[in-house]
């Protein structure tokens, strides 16, 4: 019953599960302006903490914020409600589209539609990334780390690790001096690991499963390889989803090509290309996370078994991709709230929340450069989408889906 009183931040999360386009970048342009700014849930500092531990993990990152969102509301519960809330539409439409894929023409599957959502979702962007400014860039080597984060993330985007190795040197940096922040009182003395046991076993279990079905030739073990594939991604990617449909090509369109493994494993999971990329385009024009592509490819996946066991395929890629994120986010989190008492760690939450400004500033310049050049007017209209909807979050009280609700109006228009 004490989940009752929660009602309304649930059909908040559930509004903004099925609004929220763009990525983690617009995601969290989004999230401030519903969770913080009209809501009030958290404040821009525990958002901005909570995005830059998430930024730390492997996983769906904009997940993983909501997921805290929750959990600082109502514990692990509310939380566990929130992370379903937030990915069952994505997840379920993507699940449909691997059962339509084979009725629609590849052209239906891209509605004109949706043609302001990506302008939309940098103006999302720039407005997060003001925000964060005025919070996070407050003295000389914090403007110095958001400009090199800035410069190093627009031109290695594409390249993972980037992420994690500019948040780790922006804390690093920051930790060099102690005369800012020194050490006030006494440290924690023990820190409680052992809750990261469950996050191991299933990912040893997992492998070790997927290896044995192959080596043992078992004929319906397809179901536990997919788990394996999607749990490991899950488990390894940093960077978001630019990264994790990548690797899901290499795993499902390009290694099943080798006739040589083929022969090997023969009943290797193959996703054919043309379906793939339907799907890679498909999780871009719908809201939520775009690791929900991954029950698209579970469906494609098993649906040579029969309709039943392919809408199996679409849950298990679903609980697959986004377990570890839940795991690692909420087993992590406390140490982190118990690691933040060393002055040391909150030296660096100075130069990390810097270099998540960067990546930020750089992800929306990044994303502005693929916009849609191929009129003056097509042009004009998505540099207007821009500007308003940064200005329309800024200074406007209109919620999130409105505004999502008019860039769709909009693309229907034009």
């Amino acid at each position: 019953m004490v989940l009752l009183r929660h009602i309304p931040f649930l059909r908040a999360v559930f509004l903004h599960s099925i609004t929220a386009f763009g990525g983690p970048q617009g995601h969290l342009g989004m999230m401030m302006k519903t969770f913080v700014n009209r809501r009030h849930d958290v404040t821009e500092e525990e958002l901005m903490d909570y995005n830059a531990f998430c930024q730390l993990l492997p996983g769906a990152s904009s997940t993983q914020t909501l997921t805290l969102i929750g959990y600082k509301r109502g514990g692990i519960p509310l939380a566990v409600l929130t992370l379903i809330i937030w990915v069952l539409p994505a997840c379920v439409l993507m699940g449909a589209f691997s059962f339509l894929v084979e009725y629609l023409g590849k052209q239906t599957l891209k509605p004109e539609i949706f043609k302001f959502i990506q302008p939309m979702t940098v103006g999302f962007l720039l407005y997060a990334a003001v925000q964060a400014f005025k919070i996070s860039i407050h003295n000389p080597i914090t403007r110095v780390i958001m400009t090199v984060s800035a410069a190093a993330t627009y031109f290695l985007f594409k390249t993972p690790w980037i992420f994690p190795i500019l948040i780790v040197l922006g804390g690093f940096v920051t930790n060099l001096s102690s005369k800012r922040i020194p050490q006030k009182g006494e440290p924690p003395k023990k820190i409680k690991w052992g809750n990261i046991w469950l996050f191991a076993i299933i990912f040893l279990l997992a492998g070790a499963g997927s290896e044995l079905a192959r080596k043992n030739n078992w004929p319906d073990r397809r179901p536990l390889n997919l788990f394996e594939n999607t749990y490991r991604f899950g488990s390894l990617v940093f960077g978001g989803g630019q990264v994790l449909i990548p690797m899901m090509y290499e795993q499902f369109v390009a290694r099943p090509q080798s006739q040589k493994l083929l022969q090997r494993n023969p009943h290797i999971i193959r996703i054919d290309k043309d379906d793939f990329y339907t799907g890679a385009g498909m999780v871009r024009g719908i809201p939520g996370p775009v690791f929900s592509v991954a029950s698209f490819m579970g469906g494609i996946a098993m649906k040579d078994y029969g309709k039943t066991m392919q809408g199996i395929g679409c849950v298990i890629a679903s609980l697959g991709i986004f377990l570890p994120s839940a795991l690692l986010v909420l087993f992590f989190f406390p140490i982190w709230h118990n690691l933040k008492k060393y002055a040391a760690v909150y030296r660096a939450m100075e130069g990390i929340n810097a270099a998540v400004v960067g990546i930020m500033l750089a992800a929306t310049f990044y994303m502005m450069k693929d916009i849609s050049t191929e009129s003056v007017k097509i042009s004009i209209l998505n540099i207007g989408v821009i500007i308003g909807t940064a200005l329309l979050l800024g200074f406007s009280k209109l919620p999130s889906p409105v505004i999502v609700l008019f860039c769709l109006l909009l693309g229907w228009i034009f």
